[in-house]
């Protein structure tokens, strides 16, 4: 086990009950919830409460994507209620991205804030979503337009919750680490382009590695508000290819969506930020091998497009987007035209 110990919390990497355990019991809670879906519940649950033996009580929501909205919110603060949870109450998120997210966004807002622990469960949220204090809400189909930053009381991340997924789903969370390399370590992007298979993968030293990154992101620049935004490699355009999925009722997994916008950016970065041609045709080869196509045409462009405006990094009207000018490098505040935006799908389309 391995700890990283930010400012206002610490991250457990690798089995770590005992350090749960003394959380749990130090600050003497009047309650605890633990926020799980249907799947959580089934395959994550008994793995949590295996070592660990607390009161609790559980509030179930669906899962996926679709149903992190206020609807979902509202039966979380009912339950919440319901249970006599007071300001002294604590809730553990046991789920990915969408639990760690939402959960954190109900804890940080019931009754004026209650402390929270986040135990994610898949890659995805244990290398990104659950660092850094980001939480929130899809509003209108937009990802994440409704939210704040509250830090949690602290974050497990056991790689022991990856058995429990199919493979589609840690693909999904290696968009993040491969990310994470892109814009900080060549190093890593190096030794990640060898990962054919993820059966064989020593996930504790990689978890740790990838999560350095964050970490020294995310304490430098806490709100974003300069080296924060290097995080949104890929994700301009990825939140808006994922936001269009769900309305054409095919949905991406967020990694998969990810993956394609680190390639319509890398193809950006290389028309107007300096990335050389040999790294776009390696990163877009990479995820071309591990990652689904996905199947959209130039008539879903407007589309597409209307999702990209309402993003919330913009700025006065201009669509934002971070860069790597090279591998390992990151520039952010970048601003593109329409047209070469479109042009940057059309070269994902052609691969």
């Amino acid at each position: 086990m391995s700890i990283l110990k930010l400012v206002e919390y610490s991250i457990f990497i690798g089995k770590a009950d005992p350090e749960l355990s003394q959380i749990i019991s130090q600050d003497n809670y009047s309650k605890i919830a633990i926020l799980v879906d249907e799947n959580t519940r089934q395959h994550c649950l008994p793995v949590l409460l295996k070592n660990i033996e607390i009161e609790h009580s559980i509030i179930e929501i669906p899962a996926g994507e679709q149903h992190k909205n206020l609807s979902s919110c509202r039966h979380i603060w009912e339950e919440m209620m319901l249970q006599g949870m007071d300001r002294h109450s604590l809730l553990l998120n046991l789920g990915g991205g969408v639990i760690g997210d939402m959960g954190g966004f109900c804890a940080a807002t019931y009754m004026r804030g209650i402390d929270f622990v986040q135990i994610p469960t898949t890659l995805l949220a244990q290398v990104d979503a659950s660092i850094g204090g980001k939480l929130g809400i899809d509003f209108n189909l937009v990802k994440n337009s409704i939210g704040l930053f509250k830090n949690p009381k602290a974050v497990f991340v056991n790689p022991v919750f990856l058995q429990t997924l199919p493979e589609s789903e840690i693909w999904s969370g290696f968009a993040e680490v491969f990310k994470h390399a892109l814009i900080a370590d060549a190093d890593l992007w190096h030794d990640l382009q060898k990962v054919t298979s993820l059966s064989a993968l020593d996930w504790q030293p990689l978890l740790a590695r990838s999560l350095r990154i964050k970490k020294q992101v995310v304490e430098i620049d806490p709100y974003e508000k300069g080296l924060r935004k290097a995080l949104n490699f890929g994700h301009t355009i990825g939140h808006a290819v994922e936001s269009f999925s769900f309305s054409a009722d095919k949905p991406l997994l967020h990694g998969e969506a990810v993956a394609i916008g680190i390639v319509c950016e890398s193809w950006l970065s290389n028309k107007e930020g300096g990335l050389s041609q040999k790294s776009l045709e390696q990163i877009a080869a990479f995820v071309k091998k591990r990652y689904p196509s996905f199947s959209f045409q130039e008539k879903d462009f407007p589309r597409i497009m209307e999702f990209m405006k309402k993003d919330k990094k913009n700025r006065d009207g201009r669509i934002n987007f971070t860069f790597i000018p090279e591998v390992g490098k990151v520039e952010w505040d970048q601003y593109c035209e329409e047209e070469i935006i479109r042009e940057s799908l059309r070269y994902y389309l052609s691969i």
